[in-house]
């Protein structure tokens, strides 16, 4: 019997890569499904390919998965994999650069043969011709071990071959020692309506653990111990589901039915997906025939009394621009969810940017103002979608939520509230009164104008992009009124501030650099400042999730440092902002790989300015 060493570890990476249809991503999701029962605190990274039905065993083809987890808290779902998991040699070419010297290759070697190789751009095996020294190379036949364990089981060889992907995930559970039970039951209800899939699967998975105890593959299995989290019940969470669940405990807060007009793009398509399976809390959902539909059902939804929202990608917005300026003349909440995509054009559907600032700023005709929030990090897309719908509500305004690619798929440990009760209350209330009404006269504090059902007795009133009468709606051509009119509107928005926090700095509250970041950025600014603060460098963060109007307190804390850095997955939209408004000399970090920033990016920009 084979003795293995028991090892611990802090922290690891992990990353699955192979073909579309190897199973990747299910396999990524059940390593951290599972690890977050563990304990451990985690984030992630999905990679998707961009093309539909790339030619397998090519590079575009290729689809990954990166999970980070850890004994103490983390951010990131980390720089580099130590360990990858490459069912083919394209899996192998296109994330080898990523690994680190000494880092860990798991290879099914069944698959490098000679036609592979080809495909794969490489021109000898690279598991034979000392290309991979300098790495622990473990070359597994993982298909053929698959067949072979699944003998017994009445399905196609095909189907068999596709069974390696738990045979592997077998492995992983057995290396970082995890247990199987969560990824067992899944398997039970996933192919309940086939008993021999669930049978072949489940047997893959217990033989891959079985094989790494029983052979001498792995000499060393390592254990990542629970990290310390507050008392509470957590789950894991994708930004996506985040966001449709805030819309759903906004509703309920609110007391207003959501419609949800949306015409499916990636990465957005997820949020229909997941809120079409809660018609029980009276979510109405559409799938409209193009983006211009979409929105405007919404807007029509809102100003019948319900909530409307949309959600979209950063071509979507650009079809919905008119929509989104109507309702803005006609004051109607509306919340729209732009889950960025690298551009332009269709560009990399697939791939994270946050090029899409300035669009939702600006990116309609006239004076169109809005306000623009964005989550941080995938969890807080909850919070961020719930105050998304306070403001609109609060201010009879439209509210852009800017998340991104890297957000949206990927995932984190959520707190869930203990209650709906305890969320924030969101009061709206339809105006009722027949003395005294006009459709445009306003609230002292917030300038919202009232909310009417349609079919009110005494309330009729003109609707329309036509400009409005200030007071009653009639429509007007007045150039003073046009003057008036569109003031109002910029003022609105910009009285949102009293609702916006103050900012809070991690750090110094003076010093030499202060780094000024805006939604998917935080983990890896917040990893990267942390450990440059341990440094012992005067270094500083901040994070905006209000991005119009600007917390009160952003101009004082930008004057209070010697340098601003601005990290973003742009070419320099929230820099140029913010030189332009409070005429501070930011620098900026751009990057627009489709990737999101790694920790050391940052920190050698860090450690630069400030030597």
């Amino acid at each position: 019997m084979n003795v293995k060493q028991l090892e611990s570890l802090e922290t690891v990476v992990v990353r699955f890569a192979g073909d579309s249809g190897d199973g990747v991503q299910i396999t990524g999701d059940q390593f951290t499904n599972t690890t977050a029962i563990q304990g451990n605190d985690l984030a992630t990274l999905p990679d998707f390919p961009a093309e539909i039905r790339a030619p397998a065993g090519t590079l575009p083809g290729v689809s990954g998965f990166q999970i980070h987890f850890s004994s103490n808290e983390i951010f990131t779902p980390g720089d580099q994999p130590d360990v990858l998991v490459a069912y083919n040699p394209a899996a192998l070419k296109a994330n080898l650069r990523d690994l680190p010297p000494s880092g860990t290759i798991v290879v099914d070697v069944d698959a490098f043969e000679a036609r592979n190789l080809t495909k794969a751009g490489y021109k000898s095996n690279p598991l034979e011709d000392g290309s991979l020294t300098a790495y622990r190379v473990l070359a597994v036949p993982l298909t053929s071990l698959t067949v072979k364990t699944l003998e017994a089981v009445e399905l196609t060889h095909k189907e068999r071959v596709r069974c390696k992907n738990f045979f592997a995930l077998g492995m992983m559970y057995w290396l970082f020692s995890r247990s199987l039970d969560a990824t067992l039951a899944f398997i039970a209800d996933k192919f309940k309506k086939n008993p021999k899939f669930v049978e072949a699967n489940s047997t893959a998975l217990k033989a891959g653990y079985a094989y790494c105890d029983a052979s001498e593959v792995f000499q060393t299995r390592f254990e990542v111990p629970p990290a310390p989290q507050a008392p509470g019940l957590y789950r894991n969470i994708a930004g996506n589901e985040a966001l449709a669940l805030g819309l759903v405990a906004a509703s309920h807060r609110a007391k207003v039915p959501i419609f949800f007009g949306s015409y499916p793009i990636t990465p957005a398509s997820e949020v229909l997906e997941q809120l079409a399976r809660h018609k029980n809390f009276g979510v109405v959902t559409f799938q409209a025939e193009d983006e211009i539909a979409a929105v405007t059902s919404a807007i029509g939804a809102s100003f019948g009394g319900s909530l409307g929202v949309t959600a979209t990608s950063g071509p979507g917005v650009a079809l919905k621009t008119e929509g989104i300026g109507l309702a803005v003349m006609v004051e109607l909440p509306l919340v729209v969810l732009n889950i960025q995509r690298a551009g332009p054009s269709t560009g990399m559907p697939t791939k994270t940017e946050q090029a899409d600032l300035l669009q939702a700023l600006f990116g309609r005709n006239g004076e169109a103002p809005v306000a623009v929030l964005a989550p941080a990090t995938p969890s807080d897309c909850f919070a961020i979608a719930f105050e998304a719908v306070r403001i609109a509500t609060k201010y009879m305004v439209p509210v852009f939520v800017l998340s991104d690619g890297y957000v949206a798929n990927g995932s984190e440990p959520w707190k869930l509230p203990r209650s709906l009760d305890q969320l924030p209350t969101i009061d709206v209330k339809f105006h009722t009164k027949r003395e005294g009404f006009q459709p445009y006269t306003r609230d002292g504090a917030t300038l919202a104008r009232p909310w009417v059902k349609p079919g009110t007795p005494g309330l009729q009133h003109r609707i329309g992009g036509l400009e409005k009468a200030d007071g009653t709606g009639n429509i007007s051509y007045d150039p003073d009124n046009h003057q008036r009119m569109v003031s109002l509107r910029a003022e609105k928005v910009q009285r949102i501030v009293q609702d916006v926090p103050d900012l809070e700095v991690f750090g110094p509250k003076r010093g030499k650099l202060l780094v000024v970041g805006w939604g998917g950025t935080y983990g890896a600014i917040h990893s990267a400042v942390r450990r440059s603060q341990a440094q012992g460098l005067s270094v500083a963060q901040i994070h905006l999730r209000y991005l119009n109007p600007f917390p009160a307190n952003l101009g004082d804390l930008l004057k209070s440092y010697e340098k601003v850095l601005v990290p973003e997955l742009n070419m320099g939209q929230l820099r140029m902002l913010l030189r332009a408004r409070y005429l501070v000399d930011a620098v900026g970090l751009n990057k627009v790989q489709g990737m999101p920033f790694k920790v050391r990016e940052l920190m050698a920009r860090i450690q630069e300015m400030i030597a």
